[in-house]
């Protein structure tokens, strides 16, 4: 049960034990499908629905609404998330949401107010070359955010392929594995040929003139020979890391039983 639906709950639970009146209960509810600033519709529903509350793209908005849409976000949700936020729009959220975290790397502003000592295992961000890292780091720290354990794969591109298979280990244990590569964006099909798991392609901008921002990366992604790849839209490590915590948490609530233990535990026995 996350923070929204625990909210619901002692909400219409209060109600029940005669504790809230109705009306008040539904003045509180009003505010539950969205919320009408005027220039956004923050939809509150969404954690409720999804299961993770709604993000905050922060390119294009001023630090000031940016600050303001983290901190409704916040007073509902224990986990809010900002993507592509700059320094500044960062003071903006500090000064209402004094407890906010931003990552620099991968231009993230974090609030998580309900930390999981561990995550689900499974998932694996490899990237092409260094230049790629702040598309994988806004994939991982989405990624660790829903719940999950990141494991790291940095600067493995195929121009030095021993480096890639150097680890094709911990490749064979992951349940998901976002590949983030600019130039020819050819890792993600030489990943996809090592492992029996979905791969989650990233093309990113980096390159030289021919690339074309990214373009030549994604149609190499878009027709790779390998199964199993799924291909985002170009430098969107948020929608990967999204949809590869999708895949693992799914694959992890498969994997438990309702005494807790795991398939691969009863099976040992």
């Amino acid at each position: 049960m996350n923070s929204s639906e625990k909210r619901l709950a002692d909400l219409l639970q209060r109600v029940k034990d005669g504790i809230l009146p109705v009306q008040d209960a539904l003045e509180k509810l009003r505010v539950l499908p969205y919320e009408d600033l005027g220039y956004a519709r923050l939809d509150h529903h969404r954690a409720l629905r999804q299961g993770f509350p709604e993000v905050v793209f922060a390119q294009g908005k001023t630090p000031e609404q940016v600050g303001a849409l983290v901190a409704r976000l916040a007073e509902h949700n224990d986990r809010v998330l900002a993507t592509r936020a700059s320094p500044e729009k960062y003071q903006a959220v500090l000064e209402r949401v004094p407890d906010a975290i931003y990552h620099e790397m991968g231009r993230l502003i974090v609030v998580n107010r309900s930390p999981q000592p561990s995550g689900a295992p499974g998932i694996v961000v490899a990237t092409g070359g260094t230049a790629d890292i702040p598309v994988a780091e806004e994939a991982a720290i989405t990624a660790e955010l829903m719940g999950n354990q990141v494991e790291r794969l940095y600067d493995v591109g195929v121009a030095g392929l021993h480096r890639l298979l150097d680890r094709a280990d911990t490749l064979r244990k992951a349940h998901v594995v976002i590949v983030v590569a600019g130039m020819e964006g050819a890792l993600a099909s030489v990943v996809a040929g090592l492992v029996s798991v979905p791969v989650v392609a990233v093309p990113t901008s980096v390159g030289y003139g021919a690339s074309f921002g990214g373009l030549a990366a994604l149609l190499t992604m878009l027709n790779s020979c390998a199964p199993g790849v799924a291909v985002v839209n170009i430098d969107n490590g948020y929608g990967a890391g999204h949809l590869a915590s999708l895949i693992n948490l799914k694959h992890t609530h498969r994997q438990e039983q309702p005494d807790g233990h795991t398939l691969e535990a009863m099976e040992s026995r």
